[in-house]
């Protein structure tokens, strides 16, 4: 007699119509071997196993300005890579950001892709909201030296104060030993081996579909309340005006 999986042994959807975008925010151009890169694949290979499109762009490999304007061109800049990396964002219904950590903050790549994100968080959707609503958010973490939890802490709340939606457990991360030592994919590291850092890592990624999924059924985030075209029109719901008091 077969025994009928339980709800914990199959997936209670299907992903393939969703797409993620993975943004690599190590300081290394390419081909140089990214230790981000190898946390990456392990959250990417269980989406691709669920059907998922997923792009990864590795950053620093592109000519993206400085600045916060949606395209520094406008702006006294020569070239700009940020508009055409921002289509991929917005047709991504899953953005995570993984990055390097230095001197326990987030790298300057990191930096520079979340304030080219905020250029554009006053854009609006077809509903009048902003731009971002309805996608979800999550953040990768490596290096040899402390900071994982405050490095996540900045990059999640930087993603949902631009309209992403941000799931339970929605970081993970791999640093060594406290002090300088080996990096995630260095040998004899223990990091691809790290149980903690799997578990976080797969939680994570199940989050961000099972959230990305519900979101998608739904439409989005509801549009009421939200939405910037109705606030600037005068319809601020809920909130008094002084001048009527």
């Amino acid at each position: 007699m077969t025994t009928p999986p339980s709800a914990a042994d199959t997936p209670p959807a299907r992903y393939d119509d969703l797409r993620a975008v993975y943004i690599n925010c190590t300081l290394k151009k390419s081909p140089a071997p990214s230790h981000t890169q190898g946390l990456i694949d392990r959250s990417t290979r269980i989406m691709t196993e669920q059907g998922v499109a997923v792009d990864v762009v590795r950053a620093v490999d592109l000519d993206i300005a400085t600045g916060t304007w949606p395209d520094m061109t406008e702006h006294g800049w020569q070239s700009d890579a940020w508009p055409a990396l921002y289509e991929k964002v917005m047709a991504a219904d899953i953005l995570v950001l993984a990055g390097p950590i230095w001197l326990g903050d987030n790298g300057s790549v990191t930096k520079k892709v979340i304030e080219r994100l905020y250029a554009c968080s006053s854009l609006l959707n077809d509903a009048g909201q902003y731009a971002y609503y309805g996608r979800a958010g999550g953040c990768l973490i490596t290096g040899n030296e402390d900071g994982i939890k405050h490095c996540a802490m900045n990059v999640l709340y930087s993603l949902q104060h631009v309209g992403y939606t941000i799931p339970p457990q929605a970081d993970a991360g791999w640093i060594g030993a406290a002090g300088p030592g080996p990096s995630y994919l260095d040998p004899g590291s223990g990091g691809p081996e790290n149980d903690f850092t799997n578990r976080n890592t797969t939680f994570m990624t199940w989050n961000l579909l099972h959230l990305a999924r519900m979101l998608k059924d739904a439409g989005g985030i509801p549009a009421y309340g939200n939405q910037r075209t109705a606030w600037d029109a005068g319809c601020h719901r809920d909130a008094e005006n002084p001048e009527h008091r």
